[in-house]
């Protein structure tokens, strides 16, 4: 596959929270001038670099929208909080929001309010990409599918694998069973893709995204 095609449907991500503005500015010019999808920051970020990339992207390479994440990285906070996140950092210039499914009521099997809290925040996104992220790690068989089956009914636009915090990503497995059982909706794979190969892999799969920080940097050392 070509790398350029890999690197259009990348994520380019940083969510450590020890992150800086400099180091913000440094994945949004990548992810301009290597044509990603889009720019994965945390919230607090978000205006600056919507505006950064409003200034500077002719100069830099290509438009680049800005995606942040909600109920980061445990999911268990109120829907209200969620939708406020949400409303607040589409607001501020996100143009695709993130958000963590409650994992607690997934165990609890309260699946029509899993698919309410998401359809609330997707009205909060104001048209805005709404992906969700089921933390595929820490579920079973049996909830990864019923989870599937709930945001295929949603109004959600992705669902994704992980947070990359839970101690598990992305798997070809997980891709794999998301993609077939997940139907009219995009996949997003996040979460421990570390090389071209497996970039390559996902998007064979059926994945529409790749939340990673590493193929960018791939691309980079290849230049050298």
């Amino acid at each position: 596959m070509d790398v350029q095609e890999i690197l259009r449907h990348v994520d380019h991500t940083l969510l450590a929270q020890g992150a800086t503005w400099d180091e913000i500015r440094a994945i949004c010019d990548d992810g301009m001038k290597y044509g990603c999808a889009s720019v994965c920051i945390p919230q607090s970020y978000v205006k600056r670099a919507a505006q950064y990339i409003a200034d500077n992207w002719r100069e830099k390479g290509s438009w680049l929208p800005v995606c942040t994440v909600i109920g980061f990285p445990n999911g268990y906070t109120p829907t209200e909080v969620k939708c406020f996140e949400a409303e607040n950092t589409v607001l501020d210039g996100a143009g695709e929001v993130d958000m963590v499914v409650n994992i607690g009521w997934v165990k609890d099997g309260r699946w029509d309010d899993i698919e309410d809290e998401i359809n609330e925040i997707k009205e909060a996104c104001n048209g805005r990409v709404l992906k969700v992220i089921i933390e595929t790690c820490l579920l079973t068989e049996a909830e990864k599918i019923k989870l599937c089956e709930v945001v295929a009914r949603s109004d959600a636009d992705f669902i994704k694998t992980s947070t990359g915090f839970a101690g598990g990503g992305a798997t070809r497995e997980d891709v794999k069973l998301m993609v077939e059982h997940c139907t009219g909706k995009l996949v997003k794979a996040a979460g421990g893709i570390a090389d071209l190969k497996d970039a390559e892999d996902f998007l064979a799969l059926g994945a529409a995204r790749l939340g990673t920080s590493r193929i960018v940097k791939a691309v980079k050392a290849m230049a050298q």
